[in-house]
């Protein structure tokens, strides 16, 4: 099997931020998300590449009313409780089109009337997997919300983002018995464990600084996979790792745009000549700033890919499109 490009999207808009961002700080990133969708479709159109669209649950829903009438069963109790995204419930737009940050199934539909690209799950609630107060049953009942709410549009749910990219070994037998067949793990590097984050705060910010740089110069490797070795794990799903996280323009650090852009392409071009996997993901809220500029460097990187696709047949793929392909070649040996 030749090489393969995934790109997933964490799409979450303010659900994904509300416990860490004031509106004050971020509105103008969520409001611009919309357009951000509809440019990005268009241009993954002229290119071919095909996206994955993790979506938070929530999104589905047209009103409170409907918010209400999918909850989960059970709602996480977490130890800390400005985790919860439900508290947020009664302080939010009545519908979409009153609150274009907390409903979005209009631009669900759009996405889904293209016909190139996935829906996948981020989870009904933007759950994190790894906070204390939480239970295995909550999580699972979190999953039933959403792969309801998204059936009853007709979408069927295969893969999973966890959010924060909590990925919990313990909660993948839910996953699987829930129907999710494929799962976006971290880099196969220490530095990308999320338990890190659970460290002491000097620690976690000496991570963090580390993770930023080796988004501009190599550290941890090209963080690609051979096809070949992407099987199920002792979960039952396949993993589909993250190779990279398309960071946004910072304006001062502009002299650094062209070392990121490079450290993709690179690894895009290892991918394509060694038949191995380069997943690349990021939240389209990230491009609500300096629009043109992160549009820009997504240019860059789709040029290369169109270039990779004719040279050496390296090939976009949704995660479920690359994940059936992987269980067909497995039951072929």
């Amino acid at each position: 099997m030749n090489g393969k490009f995934i790109i997933s999207l964490d799409f979450e808009l303010h659900w994904g931020v509300f416990d860490a961002l004031s509106l004050d700080q971020y509105q103008n990133n969520l409001n611009n998300v919309k357009g951000i969708i509809d440019r990005l479709i268009i241009l993954s159109d002229k290119y071919g590449v095909k996206l994955t669209f993790a979506t938070v649950g929530l999104l589905f829903a047209d009103s409170k009313d409907e918010i209400r009438k999918y909850l989960p069963a059970k709602l996480p109790q977490y130890s800390d409780p400005k985790l919860n995204p439900y508290r947020l419930i009664d302080e939010i737009g009545e519908n979409e089109s009153t609150d274009t940050i907390h409903y979005a199934k209009s631009i669900i539909k759009k996405i889904v009337l293209n016909g190139n690209h996935e829906i996948s799950t981020h989870t009904f609630g933007h759950y994190n997997c790894l906070e204390a107060g939480q239970s295995i049953d909550e999580f699972s009942e979190d999953l039933i919300a959403a792969k309801k709410i998204a059936n009853d549009m007709n979408i069927e749910i295969n893969s999973i983002v966890f959010p924060k990219n909590q990925v919990t070994k313990e909660y993948l037998g839910a996953c699987r018995q829930n129907g999710i067949i494929s799962y976006r793990g971290t880099e196969n590097y220490f530095l990308y464990d999320v338990k890190l984050l659970q460290k002491r705060k000097i620690i976690r910010k000496l991570y963090r600084l580390i993770r930023f740089m080796d988004g501009y110069i190599n550290i941890s490797g090209f963080n690609t996979y051979p096809i070949n070795s992407l099987k199920k794990d002792e979960s039952g799903l396949i993993n589909l790792p993250s190779s990279r996280f398309l960071r946004p323009f910072i304006p001062k650090l502009y002299f650094l745009e062209s070392l990121k852009c490079l450290r993709i392409r690179k690894a895009m071009r290892y991918a394509a000549l060694n038949n191995e996997l380069f997943h690349l993901w990021w939240h389209p809220h990230n491009f609500g700033s300096n629009i043109e500029e992160n549009f820009y460097n997504l240019e860059s990187i789709f040029k290369e890919y169109a270039l990779l696709n004719e040279k050496y047949n390296f090939k976009s793929a949704t995660m479920t499109e690359l994940t059936n392909e992987i269980l067909k070649e497995n039951i072929n040996i």
